[in-house]
């Protein structure tokens, strides 16, 4: 699971960047200080990891992992390839979802590309940038598409004319991801690789003194975006960054101190876990216990192979027990015993919190 951090220069995406990945990419007070994409893999926050690795009897946790990237800073224009604007839509199209980091503070010390903080007007700055690079995208398709058309392929006339539908839907400056295709024009979507039909969160950079509850500025951006089925994740990027260069024990007495419940990352991994429809489920022994990050709907045998191919090319059954019920039980031996595993064939779609032995045979 990729997630790109995007935003206008100087929101604080490398601030953003830093805390959640622990990195030290450069923060700087000008435009494009970010010109290649800075990437970082974090394990992704699971307390049922520990839980578990006390009933299977070892130390080691294997979490799953989420890559940030942190792309350079777009500016107006980009869709022309102003600023690092082709840099930057090459990078964008290779991610899963688009974390959008917006401002929402004033802060003299720190230059800011605007005429003022107006971070609705930051995120429609981008968001059009990316609609005119659909535009672009889409055109070049409809182009070498009429020249196939000329034999009058079905297939070809249908995607053409839902190009011209889309491409309607995208000058009246609407996304992709609020396009609605029809149930036969579903499969073309996901091979026209559009920018904007890709899950958006947005990360609004607030000031350490900030009351969220009461902010103007957050207030009318998720008035405005929670229309749009965006959410909206308020973050003290400045903080978090503090935090992430502390040993374990002093973020422990530092949250508590600033009265900070949960990280930006756990928040982000789980809206960026929903929003892009992803599950985990677990493996182990005594050696390890491991999570694995798979898609909602995955069936077992496709899970095997998110662990190896060979798993999923040799399976045979999955033993499998929900997470409550393991360790409600106290062992896989003790839950088998109470007729709490069941055994799984190929048609089994697995559950967030399944704990998983494989047979296979290759």
């Amino acid at each position: 699971m990729k997630i790109g951090i995007v935003g206008l220069p100087n929101v604080g995406k490398s601030t953003l960047f830093n805390a959640l990945t622990g990195a030290r990419a450069l923060v700087a007070n000008y435009a494009f200080a970010t010109i290649h994409p800075n990437m970082g893999v974090v394990p992704v926050p699971d307390k049922r990891l520990a839980a578990l690795a006390k009933v299977v009897g070892t130390e080691t946790l294997i979490p799953a992992t989420v890559e940030f990237v942190d792309i350079a800073g777009l500016v107006k224009g980009a869709s022309r390839g102003e600023g690092l604007g082709n840099q930057f839509l090459s990078h964008i199209r290779e991610v899963d979802a688009i974390l959008h980091v917006v401002r929402c503070f004033e802060d003299e010390n720190i230059v800011y590309v605007g005429d003022g903080i107006d971070p609705i007007a930051d995120y429609r700055t981008i968001e059009i940038e990316l609609i005119l690079a659909d535009i672009a995208h889409l055109e070049r398709r409809q182009a070498k598409l009429t020249k196939q058309a000329k034999g009058h392929a079905a297939e070809v006339l249908s995607e053409l004319a839902m190009i011209e539908r889309l491409l309607l839907h995208l000058n009246d400056e609407k996304s992709a991801r609020s396009f609605i295709p029809s149930d036969a024009e579903l499969h073309f979507m996901p091979q026209l690789h559009l920018l904007t039909s890709k899950p958006v969160l947005v990360a609004a950079n607030v000031k350490e003194t900030s009351d969220i509850i009461n902010d103007a500025l957050l207030i009318e951006l998720y008035e405005t975006l929670v229309h749009e089925n965006v959410i909206v994740l308020p973050v003290y990027a400045s903080i978090e960054a503090e935090i992430s260069e502390l040993n374990e024990e002093e973020r422990s007495a530092f949250r508590e101190e600033m009265g900070i419940q949960e990280t930006g990352l756990s928040r982000i991994i789980s809206e960026g876990y929903r929003v892009l429809g992803r599950i985990s489920f677990f493996t182990g022994n005594e050696k390890e216990v491991h999570a694995w990050t798979i898609r909602e709907g995955t069936t077992a045998p496709k899970a095997a192979g998110a662990i190896h191919s060979d798993f999923e090319r040799g399976f045979i059954r999955a033993e499998v027990v929900g997470f409550d019920e393991l360790v409600k039980a106290g062992s896989f031996n003790a839950a088998k015993g109470l007729g709490l595993v069941r055994s799984e064939g190929k048609s089994y779609v697995v559950r967030d919190g399944d704990y998983i032995i494989f047979r296979f045979n290759v």
